[in-house]
C-alpha cells in the first residue's frame, strides 16, 4: 500500500521503538525457539514466530484496556521486573541509523513509545542516538498510551506543530490508530509483527518493508522538489 504523502509539508517525524527502530521481536522469537529446541531447530524457529505474531496483538489489546482502567502501571512493573533479569541491548533495525541521520538534517525527529523513559534512552545510548531527536515521548510522559492520541498530540506540541504536520512511524495497530485519532500521518512498517491486513484496516496511510525503506522514498522527494525548484527558477529566468 503507498499513498502519496505531503512529503514536504511533514516536519516532524515520530517513531515507535519496538518493531520500528529496535529489534525485540527477534530477540524474543530466537529466545522462545531457544526454549522449543526440542523439536528441531528449524521448526522451533517457525512455532516460535507463528507464536509471537499471534501474541502481538492480544498483548496490545491488554495494555489499551488496563490504560483505560488505569492499571498500566502494575502492568509494566510486573513487566519490567521479570525483563531485568536478562537486561537485553537491542540491535537497531536494519540500516535505520542512516535514515535518521539523514532525516534529522530536514526535519524533526521523535520517539514515541510505552517504553519506560530509561529503557528508550538506554536504547538511545547504545546506538549513540540521543543527539538525533529532538523529543522523546514514554509512558511516563502522558496520562494516556497509543492507540490514545495523546502521546502523539503532546509530541506535537512540544515541537510546536499540529499533528497534521506529524507522522507517526509503528509497526502495529496501535501505532496506525494513534496517529489517525491524533490527526497526524501514519506509516505502517513490516520488519515487526504487525501485519499488512493489520495495518490496512487500522488505517495506514503509507505501508513499507522495513523502516529503513522509508530513506529511498525520503531521498526521491527531495530529489523532485529541488528539480521543481530548479525548474521554477530557471522558467522565471526566462521569462
Amino acid at each position: 500500500m503507498r499513498q502519496s504523502l505531503p512529503w514536504q509539508t511533514i516536519k516532524a517525524w515520530f517513531f515507535d521503538l519496538d518493531g520500528t527502530l529496535m529489534d525485540t521481536d527477534n530477540q524474543t522469537v530466537d529466545h522462545l525457539a531457544h526454549r522449543l529446541r526440542f523439536i528441531g531447530a528449524q521448526r522451533a524457529q517457525k512455532v516460535a514466530r507463528r507464536a509471537v505474531m499471534f501474541s502481538e496483538t492480544p498483548l496490545n489489546g491488554l495494555v489499551t484496556m488496563l490504560d483505560v482502567i488505569g492499571l498500566d502501571p502494575l502492568f509494566f512493573f510486573l513487566r519490567g521486573i521479570i525483563s531485568r533479569r536478562d537486561n537485553p541491548l537491542f540491535p537497531i533495525i536494519g540500516d535505520s541509523e542512516r535514515l535518521l541521520r539523514y532525516l534529522s538534517q530536514h526535519v524533526i525527529l521523535g520517539v514515541v513509545t510505552t517504553r519506560s523513559q530509561e529503557a528508550a534512552t538506554a536504547f538511545l545510548h547504545q546506538h549513540d542516538l540521543m543527539a538525533v531527536f529532538d523529543i522523546v515521548v514514554t509512558r511516563e510522559s502522558t496520562q494516556h498510551l497509543k492507540p490514545h492520541p495523546e502521546p502523539i498530540e503532546h509530541a506535537a506540541a512540544e515541537v510546536g506543530l499540529r499533528p497534521e504536520q506529524c507522522a507517526m512511524v509503528g509497526d502495529t495497530p496501535v501505532d496506525v490508530l494513534a496517529a489517525r485519532r491524533a490527526g497526524a500521518w501514519a506509516i505502517g512498517v513490516l520488519c515487526g509483527f504487525g501485519e499488512r491486513h493489520e495495518l490496512e484496516h487500522a488505517g495506514a496511510h503509507l505501508i513499507v518493508p522495513s523502516t529503513d525503506d522509508l530513506l529511498v522514498l525520503f531521498e526521491a522527494a527531495n530529489e523532485q522538489q529541488n528539480g521543481s525548484s530548479t525548474e521554477a527558477r530557471n522558467t522565471g529566468e526566462r521569462t
